[in-house]
C-alpha cells in the first residue's frame, strides 16, 4: 500500500501539520493542526476526493492546534485523537499559553485518548502511538512499520530535540523518549517534524547533538 504524506507549514512559528492518505483506499487522517493550515489542507483534500476521518495531535502547545476547532467545524465526523496528559491544554488553550498571543485559540473536546502502544488506521495502514513525554507530558509520535515513516512533533528535530523550558517539559524526560523509543528505530525511518526538514532517524543517531551517538 502506498503512503502518500501532504506537508504544511503554517502559523507564526513555521509548524508543520501533516494530511496522510492510503492510496489503496483513499481514507485519510490529519496530524496536527498549526493555524493558517484548513484552507490549503482541505483543497488538497477536495482534490484528492477524501475525508479525513482523524486529527491526531501529537501534542497540545497553541501553534500544534490553532486551527483545530476549524478543522472540526469542517469534518464535523472526523475524530480528534490527544493523549490524556495533554489535553488540559486543548480544552483550555488560553490559560496554558506561557506568553500573550495576539489572537485567539479555541478550545476543543478530544473524542478519544490515545496511549502508548494504540494504533491510529488510516485505511488499511497502521500508525502505532509512541508516548514520547518531555516536551509535554503527553507528547505522542505515531510509526508506521510498512511505510518507514514516523511524525514526531516537537519530539525530535533535524540536529535538535523539542524545548524542555516550558511548563510539562523535562530534559531527562525528553532525553529518555528518545532513546527509547526513537534510537531504537531502524535507519531508514523518515522522521516527519513539528518544524523544520524531513530527516531520517539514521542521521540523527549519527549526528544530532542531543541525541546521538556522540551526545
Amino acid at each position: 500500500m502506498a503512503l502518500q504524506i501532504h506537508a504544511y507549514e503554517s502559523g507564526p512559528v513555521a509548524t508543520f501539520g501533516y494530511l496522510v492518505i492510503d492510496d489503496a483506499t483513499r481514507d485519510a487522517l490529519i496530524v496536527d493542526a498549526p493555524f493558517g493550515v484548513t484552507a490549503e489542507l482541505t483543497l488538497d483534500a477536495q482534490r484528492e476526493g477524501v475525508t479525513p476521518s482523524a486529527l491526531v495531535l501529537t501534542h497540545t502547545h497553541w501553534d500544534h492546534v490553532g486551527d483545530a476547532a476549524e478543522l472540526k467545524r469542517r469534518y464535523p465526523e472526523m475524530l480528534v485523537y490527544v493523549h490524556r496528559d495533554d489535553d488540559y491544554r486543548l480544552v483550555d488553550p488560553m490559560k496554558h499559553t506561557v506568553w500573550p498571543l495576539p489572537f485567539e485559540v479555541e478550545s476543543l473536546s478530544a473524542d478519544r485518548y490515545l496511549a502508548h502502544g494504540d494504533t491510529v488506521a488510516v485505511g488499511g495502514i497502521a500508525l502505532t502511538v509512541l508516548h514520547t513525554p518531555g516536551h509535554t507530558e503527553g507528547g505522542i509520535c505515531l510509526y508506521s512499520v510498512e511505510h518507514s515513516s514516523i511524525f514526531v512533533g516537537d519530539t525530535l528535530f533535524a540536529g535538535s530535540v523539542g524545548r524542555t523550558d516550558l511548563p510539562g517539559g523535562d530534559w531527562e524526560t525528553l532525553r529518555t523518549s528518545i532513546a527509547s523509543h526513537l534510537m531504537t528505530l531502524p535507519d531508514d525511518v523518515a522522521v516527519y517534524a513539528g518544524h523544520g526538514e524531513t530527516t531520517t532517524i539514521g542521521v540523527e543517531r549519527r549526528t544530532n547533538p542531543f541525541v546521538g551517538e556522540g551526545a
